[in-house]
């Protein structure tokens, strides 16, 4: 069976989509250039979100003690012994990566772009930090490389959103994506699954709410409770005030969730594996590639595919 975005795999997978576009392997390289949050520094509050330890997703090549240009290099080594034809993506990840003035922003994007086989960029972000003369300079970019504007969601819930210190609500994301869509800029949307006071039906219309708007490419995972943040330290403390998820019922989760997908977003992942050392839990002891294969087999067992159930909004 063939599915809408042209082959067998029951979703539109990001890897393969990527490996079309680009014809060959394309790897992204996360970097942190020192970047904070308004949420973090007192523009909208302190502490940043409550699930959030940046350490979680820094590999070792990514210290914000190396430039830019120095964190790529060193990336690209560690890549290119194994896969000597790859290429790359620079990937600012850590923190709020449009948060500082525009020609800060624009030398770090630069630097980046100005070594060879670094195709384009993914730009992290919120959607409250989206100043116009970026937008600008974004759609001027895109037309001489590949870029994507990756936008930390989390939820469609403002409760949630307040729970967890986001600093913006739903409103704000909706206001984001629809800018960047009307640039033509390419939108990645963030989503973590299990935030504190969700039940599965709100997890499960996060699907259908974030399927109405212009999104590109979505990347889910479970809530990890991690040392060094606060609600990893609020979960030691009172472990019983918060859920785990067990693996059979995430698997199950993430099936009903893709199902109610809209069939054209292209879909990066559905697991994160905070550092051993750093996890509180779930300890599933899994690799992310891992849950992607479980995915794919219970989606086959239920002879169910991505879009499913997704109703196009009237």
């Amino acid at each position: 069976m063939t599915f809408p975005w042209g082959h067998d795999q029951r979703y539109n997978d990001f890897g393969r989509y990527m490996r079309q576009r680009f014809k060959g392997r394309v790897q992204k390289l996360s970097l942190n250039a020192g970047f904070t949050c308004p949420n973090r520094d007192g523009s909208k509050g302190t502490g940043g979100c409550s699930f959030c330890n940046n350490d979680t997703f820094k590999p070792a090549y990514c210290q914000p003690i190396m430039s830019v240009s120095d964190q790529i290099r060193k990336g690209i080594d560690l890549f290119r012994v194994r896969y000597p034809d790859i290429r790359f993506l620079a990937y600012f990840q850590a923190y709020t990566n449009t948060y500082a003035e525009l020609s800060q922003l624009k030398k770090l994007y630069e630097e980046a772009l100005a070594i060879p086989d670094v195709m384009g960029l993914i730009v992290g972000t919120r959607p409250d930090c989206l100043p116009e003369p970026l937008l600008d300079y974004f759609e001027e970019l895109q037309k001489r490389v590949y870029v994507t504007v990756e936008l930390g969601i989390e939820s469609t819930k403002d409760l949630t959103l307040e729970r967890v210190n986001r600093g913006h609500d739903f409103a704000c994301t909706q206001d984001a994506v629809s800018r960047l869509a009307d640039r033509n800029i390419l939108v990645g949307a963030h989503l973590i699954l299990g935030l504190p006071g969700e039940t599965r039906e709100d997890m499960l219309t996060h699907a259908d709410k974030l399927s109405q708007l212009p999104i590109h490419y979505l990347k889910v995972h479970q809530l990890q409770y991690v040392r060094g943040s606060v609600m990893g330290q609020d979960y030691l403390n009172h472990p019983e005030k918060y859920q785990v998820f067990e693996l059979e019922a995430y698997l199950d989760l993430v099936v009903d969730f893709i199902e109610r997908v809209r069939p054209d977003i292209v879909l990066e992942r559905f697991a994160s594996q905070a550092p051993f050392e750093l996890l509180l839990a779930p300890k599933w002891g899994v690799k992310n590639f891992e849950v992607s294969r479980m995915v794919e087999k219970r989606l086959a067992e239920r002879n169910s595919w991505q879009g499913k159930l997704w109703k196009q909004a009237p």
